[in-house]
Formats: C-alpha cells, sequence, structure tokens
C-alpha cells in the first residue's frame, strides 16, 4: 500500500513510537497515511489503542522479521 510520510520508529520505547507518531500525523492532511516501523514489544497494543482514541484509521499491523510495520490513515 502506498503512504505519504514514514517514521523510523526503530529502538525507541513506549511512549516514544505513539509520541513520535502523534507529532508526524499533526502534519499530515486528512485522508494521508503514515507507515511507522517500530521493534517495541508493545507496539501493536499501543498503535490499536492509540487510533481507537484518536480516530485514526489503522489500515494495517504486520510483524516482519521482528520489526512491526504499521499503516495508519489520519483522520
Amino acid at each position: 500500500m502506498e503512504f505519504d510520510m514514514e517514521l523510523d520508529a526503530r529502538k525507541l520505547s513506549c511512549p516514544l513510537p505513539i509520541l513520535r507518531a502523534k507529532k508526524s500525523l499533526s502534519q499530515m492532511s486528512s485522508g494521508q497515511v503514515l507507515r511507522i516501523v517500530a521493534t517495541d514489544t508493545g507496539a501493536p497494543n499501543d498503535f490499536t489503542e492509540f487510533c481507537r482514541q484518536t480516530g485514526n484509521e489503522l489500515l494495517s499491523s504486520v510483524e516482519q522479521d521482528g520489526e512491526f510495520v504499521f499503516l495508519i490513515r489520519r483522520r
């Protein structure tokens, strides 16, 4: 899937991946997609909850080679 911006959150621990994603999303227009790559094992739950609370859409959440890749559409 195509995305408009990418955030490298590898080697960052909670809450930094969420805080950086929030900052990135604030710079984007509604409907744009942010791709996030993280290594924090809590990231899947954190991003699911973040999207639920903020109204942004979690388009996908997959694990690839020990990294978590998320696609989030800005509300």
